[in-house]
């Protein structure tokens, strides 16, 4: 006879696919749950404004000044 999984193995995760329905971090751009087939997104318009604010150049990654550029 096959071993059965825990009570509460799967508890809490919906379906695989849908939008809102996964589990961990929310969605960084609306905050809503994150889908698991688009991940970390919740749904394509969000995959969508976040790949169009990398385009912009929206994001940046901050560093540190180099001294050699003010010393003129």
């Amino acid at each position: 006879m096959p071993a059965r999984p825990p009570a509460d193995a799967g508890a809490g995760k919906g379906p695989a696919g849908k939008a809102g329905t996964g589990t961990g971090k929310p969605c960084p751009i609306c905050g809503k749950p994150a889908a698991e087939a688009l991940r970390p997104f919740c749904s394509e318009r969000c995959r969508d404004v976040d790949l169009n604010r990398w385009l912009s150049n929206s994001y940046a990654i901050p560093g540190a000044e180099d001294d050699d550029e003010n010393a003129d």
